[in-house]
């Protein structure tokens, strides 16, 4: 019962508290404001996945192994 409370009273405030605070220390190292920080960072996130989606299809493994096999059947 303790354990539960303990878990609720971690979770419920200071749990979220700690996030808003770790985020307002990164907006202040980076000085700029909070709301503009989470737009920049989403915009990065999308940036990423955009490019791990149009760079990363040409660097699978299973496409590359295909491509070499490829490659050494035609040079026998």
């Amino acid at each position: 019962m303790i354990a539960l409370l303990l878990y609720r009273t971690v979770a419920d405030t200071l749990l979220p508290w700690a996030v808003k605070l770790a985020a307002r220390m990164l907006a202040r190292s980076l000085n700029m404001p909070e709301p503009l920080m989470h737009s920049t960072g989403d915009f990065v996130v999308a940036q990423v996945l955009a490019l791990e989606h149009s760079v990363g299809k040409g660097l699978c493994p299973f496409r590359l192994a295909r491509i070499i096999r490829a490659c050494w059947h035609g040079l026998r």
